[in-house]
């Protein structure tokens, strides 16, 4: 009995010590959670440098006594005799650190100045490879153009040269595409014209002028009283004749200048024959290169 007594006392002693230790355990989890909150803040938080500093030099500024007339007064002893001669709130300037407003705004301005020579430069990089790509499509239909005639024994009367208005293919009339006095076309200029326009739609994006040219003499007849309706009729039928085979209206146009544009001197007969011409203009979309005077030619 004595033994099963002490055996008692001894179990029930060491259930006390555990139940009075169990706050331990609570503890320790306490500041686990604690360490680990902390640390989430830590990891999270971020000083803002140039904040930090606009509040320092304003802190500094505050309690440095400059900010008032009589501001030094106040700390010593005694200092509400002069409460009187405290400003009025009309006097109180605001605290501004210059400093550290003065190097953002320059640091603002620079950056702004940055981005925008950043943007004009990749813009005059992006139209100088534009130019260049066009330039060099030009060159290709000039190519093709001045191989056709050739070919097909048109080199006098068809010539191409890629001007600061665009790619120029210019067609004598004579023998080729109008009888004297005439804006019906012949029959070698279907095969001409039709061909051009087909060399001309592989690019579907340059506008086409059709311009009509005559020589400096008169010409009175009951269809054509004079040069501007005779070159504007031709350079029309060359317009409709482009629509049948395919070339899109919209990038079309008409015009006649009669004599107004010479190449070459209308005192002699050959330069009268050159001057008789329709100019089929492609033109340029981006300034750049390969570009030479209107009325020269590039061969």
């Amino acid at each position: 009995m004595a033994r099963g007594r002490g055996r008692r006392r001894r179990h029930g002693g060491s259930e006390g010590e555990e139940s009075n230790e169990r706050w331990l355990l609570t503890y320790a989890d306490m500041i686990t959670l604690l360490m680990a909150l902390f640390m989430v803040l830590f990891s999270i938080s971020s000083v803002n440098i140039s904040k930090y500093q606009v509040l320092q030099h304003s802190l500094k500024a505050a309690f440095s006594g400059n900010v008032l007339p009589g501001g030094k007064s106040i700390a010593q002893q005694g200092a509400t005799n002069n409460a009187s001669h405290a400003p009025s709130t009309a006097d109180a300037t605001a605290i501004v650190p210059t400093t550290a407003l003065g190097s953002r705004t320059e640091a603002t301005s620079g950056l702004r100045t940055n981005s925008t020579t950043t943007v004009k430069a990749l813009a005059q990089t992006q139209a100088q490879a534009n130019a260049q790509a066009e330039a060099s499509e030009f060159a290709h239909i000039k190519k093709q153009i001045d191989s056709y005639a050739a070919s097909h024994g048109f080199s006098k009367s068809v010539s191409t040269s890629i001007e600061r208005r665009g790619l120029v293919i210019r067609v004598l009339t004579d023998d080729l595409l109008f009888a004297s006095g005439k804006a019906t076309l012949s029959d070698r200029a279907t095969g001409l014209l039709g061909t051009l326009g087909s060399i001309l739609n592989i690019d579907q994006r340059h506008a086409i002028d059709v311009e009509g040219n005559t020589d400096n003499v008169p010409i009175h007849s009951s269809v054509f009283p004079s040069n501007w309706e005779l070159s504007t009729a031709r350079a029309s039928t060359v317009v409709r004749f482009l629509i049948t085979h395919g070339v899109a209206a919209h990038r079309l146009t008409a015009t006649g200048n009669a004599d107004q544009r010479p190449l070459s001197s209308d005192a002699s007969p050959g330069g009268r024959a050159r001057n008789r011409r329709v100019e089929i203009v492609l033109r340029r979309l981006y300034g750049g290169e390969g570009e030479s005077p209107a009325g020269s030619e590039q061969h």
